[in-house]
């Protein structure tokens, strides 16, 4: 099958071409390079273009005669969205529009989405499941929750099949460092904690050690991004064979706190992590922890790779090869 994978040059999106590579499809990644590498698009063709753009986007889905689509082009850090929400509503709503329009135009009915767990806001119980209350704090959340509901929609009126996949942290990097996290800048704790650790960066930021935790620092749920990489490919699988609507959460169902990470990084590393205690960001949860029950049901998924020294020995190595890029 011939799949348009929109931001296809970045992190997960880089990984998820891959795996669909491995099994049998032809990825064909769609990115604007915002954020995305060049260098990562390794499997299958590239063609540039903003999902905004929706001629453009009906071009290369005629032209590549597509079959499906998995979509991870949206921007995505909380502090950013809350300082500038236009940008969030504009990109991942109306470029999400854009993208249904495209295909329900071009007739292409199969589509997984790269939701996350930051729809379900202050959550005041964990492990999450997929039936709690979608109740977003900050306008990443807001307008992830708001491409679900443009989904659901969409299956009703046009017959399009979506399966939106609510995932937690995504860490860790390609096994044969072929690709893996790349951010400018990084904004993401693990690489952040890793680059204290090389002195690339003066020292590490934790934001809040006052949270209602064991060690007062948040509590997240890291899946290697190779694990989130293979369920996508089962969600498009799966929507090719029963087109349906599908919300899951991809997750391991244990959490780290900051603290947690960066211990284990000191020690995996044998450096010393020079590091501080600042304000809470605005709209940070003091815990996300997946249950992924439905999707290892569903999808005949499980994590395989999502081990925390697995995780983080694979960033690390990662994150000396870009390191002087």
């Amino acid at each position: 099958m011939n799949i348009l994978v929109t931001g296809g040059a970045g992190y997960i999106g880089s990984h998820t071409c891959k795996a669909l590579a491995l099994s049998g499809h032809n990825p064909i990644t769609y990115d604007n390079l915002s954020t995305g590498h060049k260098e990562l698009v390794k499997w299958g063709v590239f063609e540039y273009g903003d999902i905004l753009d929706n001629s453009r986007l009906q071009t290369v889905i005629k032209k590549h005669k597509i079959n499906g689509v998995i979509h991870f082009a949206a921007l995505s850090t909380v502090g950013e969205s809350v300082n500038e929400p236009n940008k969030y509503y504009y990109n991942n709503v109306a470029g999400t529009l854009s993208l249904l329009e495209a295909m329900r135009l071009q007739a292409v009915s199969h589509i997984v989405v790269s939701s996350t767990c930051s729809v379900y806001g202050a959550v005041k119980e964990t492990p999450i499941a997929e039936t709690a209350p979608v109740k977003p704090i900050n306008p990443y959340g807001t307008s992830k929750a708001t491409m679900e509901y443009m989904l659901a929609d969409y299956y009703k009126a046009f017959g399009m099949g979506s399966v939106a996949l609510r995932y937690f942290n995504a860490a860790g990097a390609d096994k044969n460092q072929e690709t893996g996290e790349w951010h400018d800048p990084e904004t993401h704790l693990i690489p952040r904690v890793i680059m204290a650790a090389w002195h690339d960066i003066p020292e590490l930021q934790i934001f809040g050690n006052d949270y209602p935790t064991p060690d007062g620092t948040c509590i997240r749920d890291y899946i290697h991004v190779e694990d989130l990489a293979d369920a996508h490919v089962k969600a498009m699988n799966l929507l090719i064979k029963n087109n349906e609507l599908l919300t899951l959460n991809l997750g391991t169902g244990t959490g780290y706190s900051v603290q947690e990470i960066l211990n284990a990084t000191a020690k995996i590393l044998n450096k010393n992590i020079p590091h501080s205690f600042v304000q809470r960001r605005d709209g940070d949860p003091a815990a996300l922890v997946a249950q992924s029950d439905k999707a290892q049901t569903i999808l005949d998924w499980k994590p395989q790779r999502s081990d925390l020294e697995n995780i983080l020995i694979g960033a690390a190595k990662w994150y000396e090869k870009i390191r002087d890029k």
